[in-house]
Formats: structure tokens, C-alpha cells, sequence
């Protein structure tokens, strides 16, 4: 597996400030930076900063949103809903002009926005609907569309991966696929074993994240269980350290952070990533 860091641990926003994060992964062994964009944020990315950086260290990236109120392929209203599919290919080009095949997260519906009831036939219907129009886009691009089913504190829509693989089956579409987060496992979940299995040949993209979102292996993921599982689907592709903190307000505000996890961002990562590499070679 390629093993990242998401951009949301340093900085709610990606700017050219943050372009330093590329030389500070690579040293702690690192292959790419997952940079986090939204609808307010993707037309100001640096792109030909971020593109030379890549360049000069040799790391990559990877592309992971969330769809907000306005771009809500769920909605009723079908403004909305063609809004989320414009924001898709967009995302979709950001990853070409990156050089990476995937965008992944919230795809599926407005993260944060709740109707008070459980998802309707209409919001799967309207959910198909869109992104089977963005999967057609990104399939000329050669991009994946992974979907991330997340707790049902940050989402109504899709919790588990059993939802999450009857979704890409019914839109029976090659580039929709599924990403799992081992913290939304952890809520979600009766097995991360089972869970991961169940994704199976579909799980495009993967979060590493204790089941508090402090440093790998510190809290109570059954690591042996969720690696066991990669290597029985063959899983080589990227594996992403995400968490927050809470010198990051906006992003501490939105994910519930109230005390640190660990003692910095910096931290978090590098001895996240020494157990996970660690675990991933003993199995």
C-alpha cells in the first residue's frame, strides 16, 4: 500500500503556505499528501505550486471533498442536485491536473445535513441518478469516485458498507467504488473485519484512523483484523492518516475535536505511520 496524510490535520484550507507539507511527509516516509477541497476552496488551490512541488519531491497526492448544502445530489431541489453533479466533474478535473486517478468522501449527499427522518427511495433514487452522471464523466478522465459511508452523526444517508456495496452495485457503474474509514467503522460497524470483506473488490480508497482519531495504534482498532482483511482483498492502494486538531478551529468545530489527540499534527502522523507500516509487514 502507498501510505498518506490528510491535509485537514494542518489546515482547513490548503493554500501556498501549506506547500511545506510535501517536504515534511516525504522525511517521515510518506508517498503522497491527500489535500482536502470543497466548493469554496477548489478554485483557489494552488495547482502549479502544489504540481512543482510534487515534482521537485517526487511525493503525490490525493483528492477527497464533501458536498455541501448548495451541491446536495440528494435534494429535492434539482438545482441542487445538478449543482453537486458540476461540483463532481470539477473535482474530477482537480484530480487529473494533480495526477491522481481518485476522488473520494462525502459524494453522495450534503455532509452535515440531516432531514430528521431515515433516507427516503426518492434521496437513493436522486443519489443514483447523479452519479451515475458524474461516473460517466470521470470514466473519460480515467478517475474513481470512491464513496465514504460515515457515522450517523455526520450523516443519515450512508453509515455502513453493506449500504455503501449495494449503492455502487445498483449504479453498476466501473468507476463508482467505496472508501472506508476505520473511525466511522468503529461507530458503524459490528466487524471491521466483516466490514472490509464486504467492500471487497470495490474499496478503492482507506482511512487509518483510531477509533478516537488519536495516533494508530494508541486506542482499540483491531489492527490485526483490518489488515488481515486488506491483504485477503488484495488492497494496494492508498492508505490515508485523517484526523484533527484542535489548533484547527473550523475543522475541530465540524469533527467534535475538544482535547488533543496526541501532541501535535506532526506527531500524530509519524508515529502513526511507523505502527501501521509495522503492523502492515507483520501480517
Amino acid at each position: 500500500m502507498k501510505y498518506g496524510a490528510h491535509s485537514l490535520m494542518w489546515t482547513a484550507r490548503f493554500t501556498e503556505k501549506d506547500l511545506g507539507l510535501f517536504d515534511k511527509l516525504k522525511q517521515m516516509g510518506f508517498d503522497g499528501l491527500e489535500i482536502y477541497v470543497n466548493a469554496d476552496s477548489i478554485d483557489s488551490l494552488p495547482r502549479e505550486k502544489i504540481k512543482e512541488k510534487m515534482r521537485e519531491t517526487g511525493m503525490e497526492c490525493t483528492i477527497s471533498t464533501g458536498l455541501g448544502e448548495n451541491q446536495n445530489v440528494i435534494s429535492p431541489d434539482e438545482n441542487k442536485r445538478k449543482n453537486g453533479v458540476a461540483y463532481l466533474k470539477k473535482a474530477i478535473d482537480l484530480a487529473v491536473e494533480l495526477g491522481t486517478d481518485i476522488v473520494s468522501g462525502v459524494l453522495y449527499a450534503a455532509w452535515g445535513e440531516f432531514t430528521g427522518k431515515m433516507r427516503t427511495q426518492q434521496e437513493w433514487d436522486y443519489c443514483k441518478e447523479s452519479l451515475l452522471q458524474a461516473a460517466e464523466y470521470a470514466k473519460e478522465k480515467n478517475v474513481i469516485l470512491g464513496l465514504e459511508p460515515i457515522n450517523r452523526y455526520e450523516t443519515y444517508f450512508l453509515n455502513i458498507a453493506e449500504d455503501a456495496r449495494k449503492l455502487v452495485e445498483e449504479i453498476n457503474h466501473p468507476n463508482i467504488r467505496i472508501h472506508l474509514d476505520t473511525y466511522h467503522l468503529n461507530i458503524e460497524e459490528e466487524s471491521f473485519y466483516k466490514a472490509i470483506k464486504t467492500a471487497g473488490e470495490y474499496l478503492c480508497h482507506f482511512h487509518v484512523c483510531e477509533n478516537n482519531r488519536g495516533i494508530p495504534g494508541t486506542g482499540h482498532v483491531p489492527w490485526d483484523d483490518v489488515y488481515k482483511a486488506l491483504k485477503e482483498i488484495n488492497y494496494n492502494r492508498w492508505a490515508i492518516i485523517e484526523s484533527f486538531v484542535p489548533a484547527i478551529e473550523e475543522i475541530a468545530r465540524m469533527t467534535a475535536i475538544w482535547r488533543k489527540l496526541a501532541p501535535s499534527a506532526d506527531v500524530l502522523a509519524e508515529e502513526g505511520l511507523k505502527f501501521l507500516k509495522g503492523k502492515e509487514a507483520s501480517v
